[in-house]
């Protein structure tokens, strides 16, 4: 298998890793990709960037109220 951040994934496809990472493990190499999208264009003088590990998205929230989202222009 392959380890990564200190966990050991077995070798084939791995959906989901507990970093949020989908990933492919090979006897050569661990090659992953991220399953979330970093927002880069929003409001920033009123929103806040928080990351949501059980959704493994970036929710971007008001920052004098956390309960209401903002828009999100843009994300990569």
């Amino acid at each position: 298998g392959c380890i990564l951040d200190g966990k050991l994934y077995p070798f084939g496809e791995v959906a989901r890793t507990e970093n949020c990472f989908t990933c492919s493990c090979s006897r050569e190499a661990m090659r992953c990709c991220s399953l979330f999208h970093r927002p880069i264009k929003y409001d920033k003088e009123n929103c806040k960037v928080i990351f949501n590990k059980e959704e493994c998205d970036y929710d971007v929230v008001q920052k004098s109220d956390p309960s209401k989202e903002c828009f999100v222009y843009s994300r990569v």
